[in-house]
């Protein structure tokens, strides 16, 4: 019998996710991937000390990597001196490398909540009473802001990205493996951002998303696409997590979570190959 593909699959079980249940997620996950592959499960601190005897190391619910960014650089190097697959790829162009996309996007003309890093760039900002301002390696929203209009002649622009706080009536997350939409999840309540339910996206909500999974070119890999519904209708891009995107799939049916676990084997399996593993 053939050998089976080892993976080692990175996640913090005990991570504490306001509204979000890492580990429960992550068990659902590896119980049923364990049908295609060997694989065993490992805090992200340890990633680097024990990737050397898998094909393949798996990056999931592993946490903002703020809290540990000594020991993430660490563990990059040493998957690119060793040649070790690394899924999600580190080639991300968006949240896996900071909140720099987000600039990148502005400037293209994209459609994103307007970002700036300069104070003379100000001018290119809608005129809002309130704006956000969030760390360039923030995740999770540690260390985001609300600043009045009025006292951003005062803000330390260290390492700070600028953005007008948007009147939005929901957000929604459209959830991809490979290029290819899975799902999508919306906040009705734009105080409860993590109570999502099922949402019914239209082919303009797949248009817009896909020029993003597109810009990123990620040929394997799990992006969720984040975006808010303005007050006018628009939709406008808040972030695109391709690091380790939480998945939400305690909240969809279990004919749509079957399916994604399907897709995910499908993806990780052309992945390796990719890799001659």
């Amino acid at each position: 019998m053939p050998a089976r593909p080892r993976l080692l699959y990175v996640t913090d079980l005990a991570y504490p996710a306001r509204g979000r249940r890492y580990g429960d997620e992550d068990v659902f996950l590896t119980s049923r991937l364990r049908a295609e592959f060997d694989l065993a499960m490992c805090h992200p601190l340890d990633a680097a000390a024990l990737m050397g005897g898998f094909d393949a190391v798996v990056v999931r619910n592993s946490g903002p990597v703020l809290h540990y960014r000594r020991e993430y650089d660490a563990f990059r190097e040493r998957a690119a001196a060793s040649g070790t697959p690394v899924y999600n790829p580190l080639t991300g162009r968006a949240d896996m490398d900071g909140k720099q996309y987000l600039l990148d996007l502005t400037r293209a003309g994209f459609p994103v909540i307007p970002t700036v890093d300069r104070p003379e760039d100000l001018d290119r900002l809608p005129e809002a009473d309130v704006y956000v301002a969030k760390p360039r390696a923030g995740a999770d929203s540690i260390g985001l802001r609300f600043v009045p209009g009025a006292e951003l002649a005062d803000l330390d622009w260290d390492d700070v990205l600028v953005q007008p706080r948007v009147d939005f009536r929901y957000e929604v997350s459209f959830y991809y493996v490979d290029d290819t939409f899975q799902y999508a999840l919306h906040a009705p309540d734009p105080e409860r951002r993590w109570v999502l339910e099922p949402y019914e996206a239209t082919d303009a909500d797949l248009a817009f998303a896909r020029r993003f999974v597109d810009w990123n070119t990620l040929d394997h890999g799990i992006q969720r696409v984040d975006a808010c519904r303005t007050r006018e209708g628009e939709l406008l891009l808040v972030e695109l997590e391709d690091l380790n995107p939480y998945l939400s799939l305690d909240r969809v049916p279990e004919s749509t979570r079957d399916a994604f676990v399907e897709a995910m084997a499908g993806s990780l399996h052309g992945f390796l190959r990719a890799a001659g593993r």
